[in-house]
């Protein structure tokens, strides 16, 4: 296995929250708000992992899977509000939507 740094694992663990962090507050679209973020939370998950390893400990990969766990569900729940938008034909920029009630 290839011995990875943990400085390398958290400056790419960086990168990557930085890029959600802007894609949310840049973006309006409710889908790349969605996907920005699993990306933040994909930023946690890398710092649990690299972590974990370097301190030989197992609650890191512990909590990555609690995250993964809190990710799908909020996926499926993000996923079905954008549906009931999109079936009711409501716009799909952030700006626009002040209501979620039918």
């Amino acid at each position: 296995m290839i011995d990875i740094p943990l400085s390398h694992i958290l400056m790419f663990s960086m990168i990557l929250f930085c890029i959600g962090m802007v894609g949310i507050f840049i973006r309006k679209d409710v889908l790349t708000i969605f996907l920005c973020v699993e990306i933040l939370l994909n930023a946690a998950n890398i710092v649990f992992i690299g972590v974990a390893n370097n301190m030989g400990d197992e609650f890191g990969h512990v909590a990555t899977l609690v995250v993964i766990a809190v990710a799908a569900a909020e996926a499926a729940i993000g996923l079905s509000i954008v549906i009931r938008l999109r079936q009711a034909g409501k716009p799909m920029d952030v700006e626009k939507l002040n209501e979620l009630k039918g």
